[in-house]
C-alpha cells in the first residue's frame, strides 16, 4: 500500500472508533470552535499541539512554521493571529519551540541551504547577533544550541507582543497573555521559559496609540 493511502486508512479507522466511543462526536464539533489558546510551533512532524498537551480537537487554534517564527511581515501568521484574537478571542497565545530544533542548527551553521530558507533563518541568525556575547559564553555547544531554541522563543513572544493586534486587544480587552515554552523531544515534557501579561510595557518604539 502507498504511504498516502495508510493516511486515509488510518483516518477511516480513528472516524470509526470516535463514532463507536461516543455517536455524537461529529456532530458536536460541527458548530463548536471556542478554543482558549493560539497555538504557534514548529512544523516538525514529532510536535503535534494536542498530542503533546493532551487536548481535543476544538481546544487549541495552531499556527506552524520552521522554527515557529513571528515574523512581522508573514502575512499567514499575522492573520492567524488576527482572527484567533479578534473573532475567536483565545485568552492565551502560546510559542512552543523544541530542543533538536532543525531550523535552529541550520541559522547555527553557514551552509547555503537555498534562497528561500536563507531568508527565513536569518530571523534566527539576528537572534545569535543580539545575543552573542551569552551565546559565546557558554562553551558547550550543546548548550549554546539549547540555549539558542530558548531564546528564539523568547524574542518570538516579544514579537507577537510588538504587533498592534496584540496590543489592541490588550487595551480593549485586557488578553491574551502570551507563553513561551520549549518542548523536550527526549522526556515529551515542556519547560516554560517566559510569559507576558496584558500590557506588559515594551521599548516605546514598539508601542502604539489606539486614541
Amino acid at each position: 500500500m502507498d504511504s498516502f493511502l495508510k493516511l486515509l486508512e488510518g483516518n477511516k479507522n480513528w472516524a470509526a472508533k470516535k463514532i463507536k466511543k461516543n455517536p455524537t462526536y461529529f456532530e458536536a464539533l460541527v458548530n463548536i470552535q471556542t478554543p482558549d489558546f493560539l497555538w504557534i510551533g514548529c512544523s516538525d512532524s514529532r510536535m503535534p499541539a494536542d498530542l503533546v498537551t493532551g487536548t481535543q480537537p476544538g481546544e487549541i487554534f495552531v499556527h506552524r512554521n520552521i522554527a515557529n517564527l513571528v515574523v512581522n511581515t508573514d502575512v499567514n501568521l499575522l492573520a492567524v493571529l488576527d482572527y484567533a484574537v479578534n473573532s475567536l478571542k483565545v485568552k492565551h497565545v502560546i510559542v512552543c519551540g523544541h530542543y533538536g530544533c532543525g531550523g535552529v542548527k541550520a541559522a547555527m551553521e553557514k551552509t547555503d541551504l537555498n534562497h528561500i530558507l536563507n531568508m527565513w533563518l536569518s530571523n534566527i541568525k539576528d537572534i545569535q547577533r543580539i545575543h552573542n556575547d551569552e551565546l559565546q559564553n557558554i562553551k558547550d555547544d550543546k548548550q549554546r544550541y539549547d540555549r539558542l531554541i530558548e531564546l528564539n522563543v523568547m524574542e518570538q513572544i516579544k514579537n507577537l507582543a510588538k504587533t498592534s493586534i496584540v496590543q489592541k486587544s490588550w487595551k480593549e480587552k485586557n488578553s491574551p497573555s502570551l507563553h513561551g515554552w520549549v518542548y523536550s523531544l527526549h522526556d515529551g515534557i515542556i519547560k516554560p521559559i517566559i510569559e507576558m501579561k496584558p500590557n506588559t510595557h515594551l521599548n516605546s518604539y514598539y508601542e502604539y496609540n489606539f486614541d
